[in-house]
């Protein structure tokens, strides 16, 4: 048997505020944004000092990751729906007829399929993973991460380790 332990953190500095369009079912959002709030949650056992990991440095990692979404459009790179061009200063969106061109600097291209919350949240994870592994976090067995983009409207992905 082995023992699992978790710690969270969320909200206060884990937000961001960005643009997106998803798409659903063949029909394209009307471009618009969301104060998004940012929720992780890690498991594993207990290291040598008796925690998961520190509280600060998971922040300090979802925060980073946080700023790099913030005010931006976010991008969804691999959407099989939208025609995407990437210009030398501009990225150019369209939907059957209608095109946005978006200055480079304020786009953020991620490598998804939608900007549905549950999508942003899947890539959130895998890059938070990335950074605590890097801070020597080898030991988690399970990250989850919500993001909200309003009260009560989460989406989630967690990656079992």
């Amino acid at each position: 048997m082995h023992t699992t332990r978790k710690v969270s953190v969320e909200r206060n500095r884990l937000r961001f505020a960005a643009a997106h369009m998803a798409t659903f079912g063949g029909a394209c959002e009307p471009l618009h944004g969301h104060n998004y709030d940012v929720i992780v949650e890690i498991e594993g056992p207990l290291t040598e000092d008796g925690w998961v990991w520190d509280f600060g440095a998971v922040k300090r990692a979802a925060r980073e990751l946080a700023e790099l979404l913030d005010h931006k459009f976010l991008l969804q790179r691999k959407s099989a729906h939208l025609d995407i061009r990437e210009e030398p200063d501009a990225w150019e969106v369209s939907f059957q007829g209608k095109t946005y061109r978006f200055p480079a600097s304020d786009v953020l291209p991620l490598p998804i399929p939608n900007s549905t919350a549950e999508c942003i949240a899947e890539w959130f994870t895998g890059q938070l993973l990335e950074a605590l592994q890097r801070q020597g976090a080898t030991h988690l067995r399970r990250i989850s991460v919500g993001i909200e983009e309003m009260p009560g409207q989460v989406g989630w992905y967690t990656l079992e380790l």
